[in-house]
């Protein structure tokens, strides 16, 4: 609310009178002297001033009163602030009504306006006013400040909004973060636009007359600049905002004015010509007039900009809030391009420079979008040297800000410039941008791939220009040429699919030219001396093969995007038109291809892909036929050539689309396929004939090895897609495997594929298992399996490695398909040929996984040449991935319950030693188990540590302490801390997994312990600083839930000497650690306290009988010396601050477990204890305790805790 101004030279109107009564509490005004001047004398009147701040809504009536229709009621907004934010009625009119009010009364319409702009910094205090006049201007910047009142709990601000001065009180504890230009919700949602829309439409409709009043602006400039100087953020981020839009305002009516004084200038120039002759003319003296009011107006508004500027913008640009930074540079951006003459020079341009610094991406990206506005204008980048020389490295290196947004931004603000700025990016700079098309972050590479296409491949006049012997397709000859050769010289070759779709916003037209591609493919070196190079050959084919999946695909490549994209009808019609232009084409032509090729394996394997994108309904039209023929036979030769798999798969795959039943070259293809397949079986038989006819069983020939070798290779190929089961391929398989467990004696060559066949025989037949399976069947394919799982184990300890990896991952997957069948079709076919791993079974998959994956192999030093270390690094790369591989399928295993969880705790113990290779894995296998069963998942954690720290205890040769600061145990440390990481923040989600880690610690750090009374020293008892890492995970209830449950394995007295105890105390600190109350634990018998030499708050607590009563400091000192410690621990505990009450009163039940067997009651104002081991007596004690309230879904469970 607002006060009337206190003006001894001009008394108050009636009218003023009356909106004074309507905007200030009635007491406000009884003693408007002393809510004036802001001099709040006793506490009554503080207490005062504060009920009218928290009642100024109901006291306010309707000085300003618009009724709206909202959801079908009548809403009267009753201030200014009310009706721009509902934003329902036109705000020219909102304008209209404010200035005829304000022509009316100037004083009482800005008081309007000033309360306004208060009330849309979300203050909801109240605003007193006094005249400028009535003090002398030495008191007044003495008042000038913001302060805070300890005993009524409000918040004053007292500056100059001239000719007033202003007085705003607010209660201190408003939320500073919730403003209305922050506010969420759809009330909200459009203030902002709504504010800035009045301010601008206030400055238009004012600039006729009372803008250059010298009344409004300079009170609306002196109200924001005071407030921007704020210690309130929603004040500075209002007011900077306004002031802003203001000036942005006042810029547009600078233009205008401009324009008027430029025409009028002309028309008088016209006149003065036309009446040269006269000595005087009125129109002439009117014109001139004009032009002077003109420039007088000019004047006032470059005063207007500069106080503004200097009184705002300067301050706020570099604010902690990175909002109001944003705000002043967005805004600066708008200014210097909507009035160069004035803003565009060095002098404002740093401001955007500097921010572009800014560790906020918010104004980073509002500096890039500012600078884009200015470098799309070519007659304003001329002038834009010194900046861009100065800030150009730091724009160039902006696409690998970690921020995506200004990432992509700042790529196109090079784009801008790359277009208007002539040579200013170097052939070193476009190189390094090039790169960003293979991005993951599909936007960036977009925007990357726009700068390449008009950069590098797109050239003025390409289309007009035909260059010599190039055709119809010269233009796109050349484009593509320059693709492969950037593609090539980039060295990325695997990265093809990326490359492509980066391209295909900006240059799909080009990129779906298929008829130059392939025309240029078939040319003949002989007829045309421009023909590929092989390289070039090659990477013409993968293009090829990109768009094509680009085209018939319609999303991005793997990797780039979470998701398949989902296409709007406009794109399926596109899609569809694409697939059946990529169908009618390549019909046609693949044949010639795979028949100039057909001896090239890499270029056969991504021909052979682009039939699985075919609209097959093409193949209806009869003329078509005898390209399928074409295509079929050039299939099988390639097949009968190649024993690559990559080849052999990619045929395997080509007749398995073909060989849809749907459509009418099933029958053609099917008896092409059969034909072909019979071809290699035979093969195979005549093989295997010749081979187990040898009086010794082997074959020593290499020849015949490598016949061998390729037969079962494209037989295994082809039994992937397809059903060969009526060939028997199973026996066969079988027979060689068995030799090979009994001899030993076959090649690595024979065996993979052979163990490859087998595997997929035996899937054909499970998935042949239907409803009306006979028994007989059922019990044949049991047996089959049980002997390929025994295979498989034999082969486990196969001397070469690459027999053993093939045997191990087939096994595993083996056994997941299994222990996951369907049993929607055959209830009891799956009872039978489930199978679950044996124990000896699982041991051996993990001391395979112990041996093979974590077990470093020995290195021996050699002298390497750079060729030779090259080679080295992509072996180990290699085994790398293979070891990743074995890893994840025995983790697999683990995560969908095939083997025991426990078996984790072997593999989680690597985790901190092979993080970098494998800790991704790992990582993820522990979310997996404990997203399944998260207590499960918690003792394999804590048995993880348990096995690490009785390891470490066995290497110490029975000594009787534990080192501390040994490798294993900081290893230890280390692990359990990142073990504690994988909880998250999330504390009441996991606090029953981190209080079964506490109690299990517990238990094992006790266990063992022996001697009169329990006094020896326990033999795990620095596990105990291991599961210290957890402390922090409990929530504070949980801490004195587990301290309690500490309180049971500790004997009474403890001794204090040495260093072998201190790692209870210290995981007792980290117990008590973060207490908002003082506290000192102490045994009834001299009890070590559990505040120890740590620095860190406690709690007290006074228990009753059977628990540990609180003694005092007079006490301790006449105990025995042995506890001397723990009476100095108290002592000092005693004379620390207290910080709080004790006395909190609990709302909930928590149900806790107190040492020695006592069970706690909770009753509404509090905590009984009863000692349920006596008969029949209880004694009730009253406890004071802190505690954070849960609700009762949130309590740990009972049972964590029972014994």
């Amino acid at each position: 609310m607002i006060a009337e101004p206190n003006t001894a030279s001009n008394p108050p109107s009636q009218k003023e009178n009356a909106v004074h009564d309507e905007t200030a509490p009635e007491s406000a005004v009884q003693n408007g002297s002393s809510v004036r001047n802001g001099n709040l004398k006793t506490p009554r009147e503080k207490r005062k001033v504060r009920e009218q701040c928290e009642n100024i809504r109901r006291n306010s009536s309707s000085s300003r009163r618009v009724s709206q229709l909202q959801n079908g009621e009548v809403v009267e907004a009753v201030t200014l602030f009310e009706v721009v934010s509902m934003g329902k009625r036109a705000m020219q009119s909102v304008v209209d009504d404010w200035v005829e009010a304000y022509k009316q009364d100037r004083n009482v319409a800005l008081l309007d306006l000033i309360n306004f702009f208060i009330q849309c910094s979300g203050c909801q205090g109240m605003v007193t006013a006094e005249m400028f006049q009535s003090l002398q201007k030495k008191d007044v910047m003495r008042k000038m400040t913001e302060t805070f009142d300890e005993e009524t709990g409000l918040q004053y601000k007292k500056f100059m909004a001239y000719p007033w001065i202003l007085t705003v009180t607010w209660p201190v504890d408003t939320d500073n973060k919730d403003y209305p230009l922050i506010r969420t919700g759809p009330y909200w949602k459009k203030f902002k636009a709504n504010f800035c829309e009045f301010i601008a439409v206030l400055v238009q409709q004012c600039q006729c007359n009372i803008l250059y009043d010298s009344y409004l602006m300079d009170t609306i400039i002196s109200l924001l600049t005071g407030l921007a100087d704020s210690m309130v953020r929603a004040f500075r981020h209002t007011s900077t905002l306004a002031a802003m839009k203001l000036l942005t305002a006042v810029i547009s009516v600078h233009l205008n004015l401009d324009v008027n004084k430029h025409n009028a200038e002309r028309l008088y120039e016209v006149e003065k010509k036309r009446i040269s002759g006269k000595r005087t003319n009125y129109r002439l003296d009117q014109l001139e007039r004009k032009r002077k009011e003109y420039e007088c107006k000019l004047l006032e508004i470059q005063n207007m900009m500069n106080a503004i500027f200097k009184g705002t913008f300067l301050n706020r640009y570099r604010d902690v809030i990175p909002e109001i930074r944003a705000t002043c540079i967005e805004e600066i951006g708008s200014w210097i391009k909507t009035y160069p003459d004035g803003f565009l020079n060095d002098s404002y341009l740093k401001y955007i420079g500097w921010m572009l610094y800014d560790k906020q991406a918010e104004v980073r990206l509002k500096c890039l979008l500012g600078l884009q506005g200015i470098y799309s204008r070519k007659e304003l980048v001329s002038r834009m040297d010194l900046f861009t020389s100065r800030f150009k490295d730091r724009i160039v290196s902006m696409p690998l800000d970690k921020d995506h947004e200004v990432a992509v931004q700042a790529m196109k603000l090079l784009m801008l410039m790359s277009q208007n700025c002539g040579d200013v990016l170097s052939n070193e700079d476009c190189e390094t941008l090039y790169q960003f098309v293979y991005t993951t972050h599909r936007p960036l590479a977009v925007a990357a791939g726009e700068f390449l296409y008009k950069r590098l491949l797109s050239h003025e006049g390409d289309e007009e220009v035909q260059p010599e012997g190039g055709g119809k397709f010269g233009a796109s000859t050349d484009q593509l040429k320059r693709l492969i050769s950037f593609f090539l010289e980039s060295e990325l070759h695997k990265h093809v699919a990326y490359l492509i779709d980066s391209l295909w916003d900006w240059a799909g037209k080009f990129l779906k030219d298929w008829e130059c591609m392939t025309t240029l493919l078939l040319k003949n070196a002989e007829e045309d001396g421009e023909a590929l190079s092989d390289a070039h050959e090659s990477a013409l084919i993968e293009i090829i093969l990109a768009t094509v999946r680009e085209a018939a695909e319609g999303h991005p490549p793997v990797g780039r995007g979470a998701a398949k994209k989902i296409l709007s009808v406009k794109e399926k019609k596109i899609q569809l038109e694409d697939c059946t232009k990529i169908t009618e084409h390549f019909i046609m032509v693949l044949p010639q291809l795979l028949a100039k090729y057909s001896t090239d394996a890499q270029k056969v394997a991504n021909l052979l892909q682009i039939p699985q994108y075919y609209d097959l309904d093409v193949y209806r039209m009869g003329h078509l036929r005898k390209h399928l023929d074409a295509l079929l036979r050039e299939v099988k030769g390639i097949v009968a050539k190649h024993s690559d798999m990559s080849v052999l798969e990619a045929s395997s795959r080509t007749y398995y689309i073909l060989c849809s039943e749907e459509i009418a070259i099933y029958s053609l293809v099917d008896r092409a396929r059969t034909q072909l397949i019979d071809e290699l079986m035979g093969q195979l038989n005549q093989l295997l004939d010749g081979f187990w006819q040898k009086e010794e069983g082997f074959c020593t020939d290499a020849g015949e090895i490598s016949q061998m070798h390729s037969a079962l290779r494209r037989v295994a190929a082809f039994h992937n897609a397809h059903d060969l089961t009526k060939w028997n391929l199973y026996d066969k398989t079988l027979r060689l495997l068995v030799f090979e467990m009994e001899h030993g004696s076959l090649p690595v060559l024979m065996i993979l594929p052979a163990l490859q066949c087998m595997y997929f025989s035996l899937l054909w037949q499970l998935t042949a298992v239907s409803e009306n399976s006979p028994k007989e069947t059922l019990f044949a394919l049991r047996r089959e399996l049980r002997c390929f799982s025994q295979i498989c184990m034999c082969f486990l300890h196969h001397k070469e490695k690459d027999v053993r990896e093939k045997a191990f991952m087939l096994l595993c997957d083996w056994l997941l398909i299994l222990s996951h069948q369907d049993s929607n079709n055959n209830k009891e076919a799956v009872g039978l040929l489930d199978y679950l791993p044996s124990t000896s079974l699982q041991e051996k998959l993990l001391l395979f996984i112990q041996k093979h994956v974590f077990t470093e192999e020995e290195e021996e030093s050699k002298d390497l040449t750079e060729e030779e270390d090259r080679k080295d690094e992509s072996c180990k790369l290699d085994d790398l991935h293979k070891k990743r591989r074995l890893l994840a399928a025995y983790c697999k295993l683990i995560v969908y319950n095939v083997v025991e969880m426990s078996a984790a705790a072997e593999i989680y113990k690597y985790y901190v030693k092979t993080y970098n290779d494998f800790g991704d894995i790992i990582k993820e296998t522990l979310s997996k188990t404990r997203h399944n069963n998260k207590i499960q998942s918690t003792k394999t954690l804590i048995l993880c540590l348990q096995q690490l720290f009785q390891t470490h205890a066995e290497s110490q040769d029975n000594s009787s302490s534990v080192d501390f600061y040994s490798a294993s145990f900081t290893n230890m440390k280390e692990l359990a801390r990142r073990f504690s990481l994988t909880f998250g923040w999330d504390q009441v989600k996991s606090r029953e997994s981190v209080a079964m880690i506490h109690k299990e610690g517990i238990e094992f750090a006790f266990q063992g312990a022996t001697g009169v009374g329990g006094k020896c020293l326990p033999p795990n008892l620095s596990f105990l600083l291991i599961i210290s890492e957890f402390s922090s995970k409990l929530l504070k209830p949980d801490k004195r839930l587990v301290y309690a449950y500490l309180q049971r394995y500790i004997a009474e007295p403890l001794p204090c000497r040495g260093d072998e105890w201190q790692p209870l105390i210290w995981y007792r600190n980290s117990l008590l650690a973060n207490e908002d109350e003082e506290s000192s634990v102490l045994g009834s018998s001299g009890e070590l306290s559990p505040v120890g030499t740590s620095k860190m708050p406690s709690f007290k607590r006074k228990l009753s009988n059977g628990s540990l009563p609180v003694t005092s400091q007079t006490e301790a000192e006449g105990k025995a010396p042995d506890l001397q410690c723990s009476s100095q621990l108290a002592s000092a505990a005693k004379r620390r601050k207290r910080l709080k009450s004790r006395e909190v009163h609990l709302q909930e039940h928590l149900p806790f477990l107190c040492p020695g067997g006592l069970q706690r009651r909770y009753c509404k104002d509090e905590i009984k204890t009863e000692d349920v081991s006596k008969k029949g007596q209880a004694e009730d004690t009253t406890e004071d305790i802190d505690v954070d309230v849960v609700s009762a879904d949130q309590v740990i469970p009972a049972w964590v805790f029972q014994l």
